[in-house]
């Protein structure tokens, strides 16, 4: 799951997706980076949290960590929640498999529509909406590859 700081988004998808992976019992591993590194080491954004826990997720555990080429080696699926942060990490693939392994998030609800999850960081009000969406996508996600 990565953004740009990975204090908003994709730290609320890594707390949505594990809380689908332990419902589910996926042999899954999750986790979230940011393709800047302003917040490295911080908590995720306390709106995050607050939206988080009022669906019963706990994301406090999380640090804040910049992406990285060799995660390309760790994941099989990179998530992307916007075009810019796609393309940045498309930019540090080194084979044609590691471009294949980013996607949109998005695309898993509506594919082919290129559609970004907002940063909601300069709008308060748009920590719900993030989350939904994000909350869709994660289900296609495990209605895909899950069973």
């Amino acid at each position: 799951m990565v953004c740009l700081g990975n204090i908003c988004r994709s730290p609320l998808a890594e707390g949505i997706m594990q809380n689908k992976i332990n419902a589910k019992k996926l042999d899954w591993s999750v986790d979230s980076a940011g393709t800047g590194a302003w917040h490295v080491g911080e908590l995720p954004d306390p709106r995050s949290i607050d939206v988080a826990k009022k669906y019963g997720i706990d994301i406090t555990h999380q640090r804040a960590r910049q992406f990285k080429a060799k995660d390309f080696d760790e994941f099989d699926y990179i998530f992307a929640m916007d075009a810019s942060n796609y393309n940045n990490i498309r930019k540090l693939a080194k084979t044609e498999a590691q471009k294949e392994k980013v996607t949109m998030i998005m695309n898993w609800e509506k594919p082919d529509m290129n559609q970004g999850v907002p940063d909601p960081y300069y709008d308060s009000d748009g920590f719900e909406l993030v989350y939904d969406m994000i909350d869709r996508a994660c289900d296609r996600v495990v209605e895909k590859i899950g069973d």
